[in-house]
């Protein structure tokens, strides 16, 4: 467990694609337990250790996740994810390159929870819920493609559907339509920041989290000259 930040309110740590955010039916130690154990060995705390969790990304996306050290901090924090206040930068890898160097996606998307998918749709319809995304092409290689995308809503599988509605379905993503899987079992997509206003103090946070140490990963991180 990699720890990006921390303070006596809120603590980011960076989620590899093997863990999950809270407890699921496979049974696996979850990070927000994980973050707990931490926190209570590091700080020698006696009883039960607070933790608030703030969002979740799925099981196979790596990248920055929140959480809330105190109660105060969970209810603001909340709070501003409800308004659309909190930014969230992701990046992802596809193979077929997008129609636009640069877009605004909108759709409608609608969750089946048989099949723990989304199913995107160009207008409104029954039980569906707007999906609004701003993707950048901003590194290329030979075969794949890496796009920052900054979500303006926050829907179920969102990227993943949005992206492989145009025809760019994430690296490893079988559920979305890409062929193959990737090697750790997760899929190219990577919660890479995550800027808001600190709930306690007078400072506007911005947390980046490394990629994942993979070959491809690295490639596109030297192409743009950022070391970490």
């Amino acid at each position: 467990m990699q720890v990006l930040y921390e303070d006596n309110h809120i603590i980011a740590v960076n989620k590899s694609v093997a863990e999950i955010v809270q407890i699921d039916k496979t049974g696996d130690k979850p990070l927000d337990v994980l973050t707990k154990e931490y926190i209570k060995t590091k700080y020698q705390k006696p009883g039960e250790v607070f933790l608030g969790v703030v969002h979740r990304i799925d099981r196979p996306v790596s990248g920055v996740v929140l959480f809330a050290r105190t109660s105060k901090a969970l209810i603001r924090l909340n709070e501003m994810f409800k308004e659309k206040k909190v930014e969230k930068i992701y990046w992802a890898i596809v193979k077929v390159k997008p129609p636009k160097q640069e877009d605004t996606l909108i759709h409608y998307l609608v969750r089946n929870t048989r099949s723990n998918k989304s199913f995107c749709y160009i207008n409104e319809v029954p039980e569906s819920k707007q999906a609004i995304l701003h993707y950048k092409l901003v590194a290329s290689s030979d075969v794949y493609h890496l796009l920052e995308i900054r979500l303006e809503t926050g829907r179920h599988h969102q990227i993943r559907s949005q992206l492989s509605t145009i025809g760019c379905p994430i690296r490893g993503d079988l559920k979305y339509g890409f062929p193959r899987s990737n090697k750790d079992g997760g899929i190219s997509l990577h919660s890479r920041k995550i800027t808001f206003q600190h709930p306690v103090r007078d400072e506007q946070m911005t947390i980046i989290a490394p990629p994942p140490d993979e070959n491809l990963w690295i490639a596109f991180m030297e192409q743009l000259g950022i070391l970490g």
